[in-house]
């Protein structure tokens, strides 16, 4: 059970952090790649490293910061609880979401539109994110969606730009 509204702002702010770095990461990597000309064997490739890596990175940047604030502000050493479930948490949820941009890569590979089915689902789960954090929050859903999409779309288009400047 969670302790306080502290602890579950903790939990949240991996969940949520990891989520969208992971969705909009995965979706900006491999689609800069695949307008870059990259084969759809090494897009798969290359996002299931990005993602395993990822993943782990972020875990551990979690567990060092959130333990490295939780001794500033206390002024002594901590337990690492609160700090290793939230490293747990941003690990799986960047690892489960970055599959998401990937799988249309998978299992149609050949598509003319694999592309834009991935850019599509990462911006749903996005939306679906951003209906969750509003809804925790109790906040209106639709600001919390506009300002998802807006600003995790720019992000995603970072990744497309740079890859049509550069081509195999």
């Amino acid at each position: 059970m969670i302790r306080s509204r502290q602890t579950l702002a903790l939990y949240m702010r991996n969940f949520i952090f990891g989520v969208e770095d992971s969705l909009v990461s995965t979706v900006g990597f491999i689609s800069g790649i695949a307008i870059a000309g990259v084969a759809v064997a090494d897009i798969v490739l290359t996002g299931f490293v990005l993602i395993s890596v990822e993943a782990f990175s972020m875990g551990v940047g979690s567990f060092l910061s959130e333990y490295s604030a939780e001794e500033f502000e206390q002024k002594k050493v901590v337990s690492n609880k609160g700090a290793a479930t939230g490293a747990v948490i941003m690990f799986l949820s960047y690892l489960l979401s970055g599959f998401i941009p990937l799988l249309p890569y998978v299992l149609i590979p050949e598509s003319l539109y694999v592309m834009g089915v991935s850019v599509a689902l990462t911006l749903f789960a996005l939306a679906l994110l951003a209906v969750f954090n509003g809804k925790m929050s109790r906040v209106p859903v639709w600001n919390e969606v506009f300002r998802m999409i807006v600003i995790s779309g720019l992000s995603i288009v970072v990744g497309t730009v740079v890859g049509s400047f550069i081509h195999f």
